[in-house]
């Protein structure tokens, strides 16, 4: 009698899945509590930074991406669960809210720093430029991809 195609490698299939499955949920969670002590950082750092504007400000909304960063990330682990694998689309948002936060903090560091040399602030910019090049191919990739994805499903009749 042949064995079953799951059992025929060293660890059956289903025991490296429940092992898998475990470690996910595992990190699910650790980035959960890691976005709710993001979350009581950022007002403690709202509520008793000076001066507020700008650097408050600009300090905040850093904040705020980093964790909807961070849930974004619980969200796809989750989905990992529901779908049964990882939606490419989730991870492409993440790359474009992590660029994004990432214009900003050169943009603000810009506008806030006047002394920097020549050199420093040509580097900003160069940074700037790449970082937009990253944000629209990433958004061209989500548009690809969920074009892709309507073309898969059947069309009601």
């Amino acid at each position: 009698m042949a064995k079953k195609a799951e059992n025929t490698g060293l660890i059956p299939k289903r025991l490296l899945d429940t092992i898998e499955d475990s470690l996910h949920a595992i990190l699910g969670v650790i980035l959960l509590i890691v976005g709710v002590a993001a979350v009581i950082v950022t007002v403690y750092r709202v509520l008793t930074i000076r001066p507020f504007f700008p650097d408050g400000m600009l300090e905040a909304i850093n904040d705020v991406l980093f964790i909807v960063i961070i849930l974004e990330l619980v969200r796809t682990i989750i989905a990992r669960f529901t779908d049964g694998f990882y939606q490419l689309s989730k991870f492409l948002v993440i790359g474009v809210i992590a660029s994004v936060r990432h214009i900003l903090s050169v943009g603000s560091s810009l506008t806030l720093d006047q002394g920097k040399s020549t050199e420093e602030f040509q580097r900003a910019i160069l940074e700037l430029g790449v970082n937009a090049g990253v944000v629209l191919a990433l958004v061209f990739a989500i548009v690809l991809v969920r074009r892709a994805e309507s073309e898969k499903k059947p069309t009601p009749r």
